[in-house]
């Protein structure tokens, strides 16, 4: 039985699509600007935002980045391609790795390649983020960020890198959200079925880096922050280890930080 199906509420696919659609739209609107900006991966919360923006906003109008490093599946960089050409957007592919090779060489201290790897990884996050506002400058436009609600409750996305947008339209559904939605929207099968990764390194894989898997880890978020569960009430809800829950919800803690801005003191005159 699939236990994500008694936990969460039954989302009605059409309706969210056409809400988030119309959340893009306005922003688009409200903000003046000419179009968007959106970093294509191939993955799945890339390809339903950007087709998800393309229901509302001209093709010419949405412009996608397809921004691979070394650590790319060539796989993931070809289904963005065909995405962006279904769709008929504009897009460009543009490989970072000329980019980050003399910067991690002019800041790296040491060769511990251990030590920096997840430096490294930060800094193709905001490398990309460098590129796509690069472009949203130039063409004044908005940066589409494709990070889930997951993501953001567990800080699983880069301080300044891919934290770093002008909206969020599917900054409120869970992963196994988008997954529906992107089910909905028609999305290739390549695209559903791949195990989702942020391509970091080889072989980088989403819930082995978490550490759980995504339909438990959303059960966990929505329990605690949508029905004010606590721990221990989670965990005999869903009948797993209480280590479990306690783990997640110090992972949201560390990542409280990753949605503020910074802490200014308080001077008094």
């Amino acid at each position: 039985m699939d236990k994500n199906k008694e936990i969460l509420p039954v989302l009605d696919v059409e309706k969210v699509s056409r809400e988030i659609s119309g959340f893009i739209e306005s922003s688009l609107i409200e903000s003046k600007v000419q179009g968007l900006v959106v970093g294509l991966s191939g993955g799945l919360d890339s390809s339903a935002t950007v087709k998800l923006c393309a229901q509302v906003v001209n093709a010419d109008k949405i412009l996608g980045l397809i921004l691979p490093s070394q650590t790319t599946n060539q796989e993931d960089v070809d289904d963005a391609v065909a995405l962006a050409e279904e769709i008929g957007i504009k897009h460009r592919v543009i490989p970072i790795d000329p980019l980050m090779e003399p910067v991690e060489n002019i800041c790296r201290s040491s060769p511990d390649t251990e030590q920096y790897q997840l430096a490294g990884a930060n800094l193709k996050a905001r490398m990309r983020m460098l590129i796509l506002y690069y472009h949203a400058n130039a063409l004044n436009r908005l940066v589409v960020g494709t990070g889930n609600r997951t993501e953001l409750l567990v800080g699983y996305f880069t301080k300044y890198g891919d934290g770093g947008v002008d909206i969020l339209p599917i900054g409120g559904l869970y992963k196994t959200d988008v997954q529906k939605v992107a089910e909905y929207l028609g999305l290739s099968g390549s695209i559903l079925h791949k195990a989702p990764t942020a391509g970091l390194w080889p072989g980088q894989t989403d819930e082995e880096e978490l550490g759980i898997k995504y339909d438990l880890l959303d059960q966990i978020l929505y329990l605690m922050t949508e029905q004010g569960m606590g721990e221990e009430e989670v965990a005999q809800k869903l009948q797993i280890k209480l280590d479990e829950v306690v783990r997640v919800n110090s992972m949201m803690r560390a990542a409280e930080h990753k949605s503020k801005m910074p802490p200014i003191p308080k001077i008094i005159r």
